[in-house]
This record gives structure tokens, C-alpha cells and sequence, in this order.
């Protein structure tokens, strides 16, 4: 039988107060920031989960020495000035698109032979891109089964520096990955973004970081960026809570006409998922902010509309579970680059939706949604942490919604579904 777990709809409006874990976008650059610095850095308000696992015990086997007390959220990271202190390694990256990414570019600054891969789906996911521009920087980074796409290895020891492209309309996590390392070159960098760049606050959040650390911020625009040699300072790093996680708490209110409260959040975060709350907005719900939280209040009847979430892609799904429960129906734009993802998130999503009853078509860049009558049923999650953590939404409202491999959720929120839980299990 397959695992499941069974959503129990909430009997009234959740009014509840909540601070999720931390940022696994911001925990896993600031391991890597972390090791590229000279010194040992504190990180406080880490992410546990499988993300940042996998993060954690690849740079280990590069060499750099980390400690973590996960109970405490806390972990130290002994950097090395930009010098990677194993001369190979084989490193197994699971799913997870950051790491593989971040991982790449890191690796390109030393010896060699580093070798990366992942689960099946990883061998789907595009790098091409990416292993194209470290290239034009001089580096050695190829695919070893199909172009374009893990496994990859890269070779050293090489002088970097130069010039190069990179394509922005399928991941901006290419263009943070090389951010990041540009600095660590032998010579100037220049980095020229081919295309509309998509994710721009993950790049924003890219850059507040590295200047965190001591890395002179570029001026202009989001084309191009130059980077002279320059060290990272090892320093203490508080780390954000998870604004992607926080978009489950803040639907959760608006699905059930209730108020939730969102901790260690405001609009100043690093992260441009916080904006998740201007769309719930726009439908119809009340949001407040005080220097350090967030609360969402919702009305008893949700309004469809169509919105561009390019920008705020990781919510899209929140969104669309959400949509399934208005009054009317919700177009999603521009976001054709999760198809990328841990699975097809367009398609995915669609599919589930209709299995329960709601009429969802999907186009190339996008999907609408017509709310209508949910039935219950069983959500087929994809190995996608974030298909089981949006379509619980629709189970606070809709009596037996099940969610399958809800342990999927291991990928960035462990504990997810029990928080949920006590939102309104009082």
C-alpha cells in the first residue's frame, strides 16, 4: 500500500501564530559563501532537511570541515579562501537543483576530477547552460552520459577568468552559481545573462549575500556584472525563515477565512517569495506587517485573478490550490520555467487538480483554474516536496484529500504536515 496521510479539513477559521525553519535558498548559499570565505563562519537559523544535507556532506567531502547542530539550527564552516582542499570526490546530490548547481561552480575552482550526479529525475534536469559559461571561463566541465545534463565531471586545475553568457529564462540559479565563484577567479569576470532572467529575487538574494560576505556589490542592471578578484570574509550569518514554506501558512488562512501570523518575516526579507502575500491580496485578503512578522486575514469569499509569478514561481502551486477554492477562475502566467523542477509543476499540478474534480488546463507558460466541486481522492505527489505541501490546502477545505509520499516534504520541511496540523489541532 502507498504511503499517505490523510488531510483533516479545519472545522472553523485557523487563527494561529507560527515561525517556520529556516531558508533552504539562503542555508545552502551560505554554505557555499560559508566555504568559498577564509576562516570559520557561524550560520545561525539553518535548515534541516534533505536539501541541505546533501549541501552539507558534499562540501564535507570536498574537504571543508562543517559542523551542525540541527536541534539548535546552528552550524560552523571553516572556509578555505576559495581553494577546495580534496583534490577529487564523487559527490551524490539527490534532487536537489541548488546544490548540484552551486556545487558545479565551486568545483571549477579546483582540482579535479569532481564528479556529480543524482536521482533519475536529476538526469532531466538541465546544466548545460551552466557548464557552457564556466567553459567560456576556462574551466573543464562536461557531461558524461547526455549532453547537456548530469552526470557531470569537472577538471582542473585551471586559471579562470575572462568572459561568458549564460542563459537567464530557465534557471537563475545558473547565474548564482557563477556569481558567486566570479570573484574567486584568477582575473576579471564579466558575465553577460542571455534573455529574459527569470527568479530575479533569488539573483537579489544572491547578490545581498555575497555582499554580506564581503564581496563588492556590481552596478547596473540584471544583464551583466563584473567582478574583479576579491576575498570572501568568514563571518557570523543569520539565516531567514522560509518565505516559500510561509506561503503554505498564509493560504492556510485564506482557504479557511481565518488569520495566521507569520514570524521572522517582513517585506524587507531577502526573499521575493514574501511578496506570495501581495497575490492573496489581490483576492481579496488582508495583510499587515510589523518589523518582524506577518499576518494574512481572509475574507469568506476569495476572488479569481490572473497574475504574472515569474518572479515568485515556487508559490505558483500555493496559488493554484488556493484558485481551486475562489470564486471565480485564476490564471497563472510566465512561468514556464518549472517545468524544470523536481517535476513538470505545470502538468503536475493540472493533473491533480482534475483528479479531484477541478477543471485545470494548462498552456506552455502557465495554467488556469476554474474552482468548481472537489471530490476526494488520492494527490500523486511526483517526488516534488512542494506538490504535497500545496495540495494539503485543498484538503483543509474538502474532506479526503489524501496525500501521497508525504515524506516527499523531507526535501525542505520535514516536519511540515505536523506544523500544519497545529495550526488547528488546539
Amino acid at each position: 500500500m502507498t504511503d499517505s496521510i490523510e488531510i483533516i479539513p479545519a472545522t472553523a477559521p485557523i487563527n494561529a501564530t507560527i515561525r517556520p525553519p529556516g531558508s533552504k535558498s539562503i542555508t545552502n548559499r551560505a554554505f557555499i559563501l560559508a566555504a568559498l570565505a577564509n576562516g570559520t563562519s557561524k550560520l545561525t537559523g539553518v535548515l534541516d532537511s534533505e536539501d541541505t544535507r546533501v549541501m552539507r556532506r558534499a562540501l564535507q567531502q570536498l574537504g571543508f570541515a562543517i559542523h551542525t547542530n540541527f536541534d539548535a539550527a546552528e552550524a560552523t564552516v571553516t572556509g578555505h579562501g576559495g581553494a577546495i582542499p580534496n583534490a577529487e570526490a564523487s559527490l551524490f546530490v539527490e534532487n536537489s537543483g541548488t546544490s548540484i548547481r552551486f556545487l558545479t561552480a565551486l568545483c571549477a575552482l579546483g582540482n579535479g576530477p569532481y564528479k556529480l550526479d543524482g536521482i533519475a529525475r536529476m538526469r532531466e534536469r538541465p546544466i548545460g547552460d551552466l557548464s557552457d559559461a564556466l567553459n567560456q571561463l576556462g574551466a573543464d566541465v562536461g557531461s558524461t552520459m547526455t549532453h547537456g545534463f548530469p552526470p557531470i565531471e569537472v577538471n582542473g586545475p585551471l586559471r579562470l577568468g575572462n568572459r561568458a553568457a549564460v542563459a537567464g529564462n530557465i534557471s537563475s540559479q545558473f547565474l548564482s552559481a557563477l556569481l558567486m565563484v566570479a570573484p574567486q577567479c584568477e582575473s576579471e569576470v564579466v558575465i553577460d545573462v542571455k534573455g529574459e532572467l527569470v527568479s530575479k529575487p533569488y539573483v537579489h538574494m544572491t547578490l545581498s549575500m555575497m555582499e554580506a560576505f564581503g564581496i563588492t556589490q556590481p552596478q547596473g542592471s540584471l544583464t551583466q556584472f563584473r567582478y574583479v578578484p576579491e576575498p570572501y570574509i568568514a563571518r557570523d550569518y543569520v539565516i531567514e525563515p522560509d518565505a516559500s514554506a510561509a506561503s503554505y501558512f498564509f493560504a492556510a488562512a485564506a482557504v479557511t477565512a481565518g488569520r495566521v501570523t507569520v514570524q521572522g518575516l517582513s517585506r524587507r526579507a531577502l526573499q521575493g517569495d514574501v511578496a506570495f502575500v501581495d497575490v492573496l491580496e489581490q483576492m481579496g485578503c488582508e495583510v499587515t506587517e510589523s518589523d518582524d512578522a506577518i499576518t494574512v486575514c481572509a475574507p469568506h469569499t476569495l476572488h479569481g485573478i490572473e497574475v504574472d509569478m515569474n518572479a515568485i514561481s515556487d508559490t505558483a502551486q500555493t496559488l493554484a490550490c488556493v484558485a481551486a477554492l475562489a470564486d471565480s477562475p485564476t490564471t497563472i502566467r510566465n512561468i514556464e520555467h518549472v517545468r524544470h523542477k523536481e517535476t513538470d509543476r505545470i502538468s503536475a499540478v493540472c493533473t491533480e487538480l482534475n483528479r479531484l474534480g477541478i477543471n485545470a488546463t494548462e498552456f506552455l507558460d502557465g495554467l488556469r483554474i476554474e474552482p468548481g466541486a472537489i471530490t476526494s481522492g488520492e494527490v500523486k505527489t511526483y517526488n516534488d516536496h512542494r506538490m504535497a505541501m500545496s495540495f494539503s490546502l485543498i484538503g483543509l477545505r474538502a474532506p479526503g484529500v489524501h496525500i501521497l509520499d508525504p515524506t516527499c516534504t523531507g526535501k525542505t520541511y520535514p516536519h511540515y504536515f505536523s506544523d500544519l496540523a497545529s495550526l488547528y489541532e488546539r
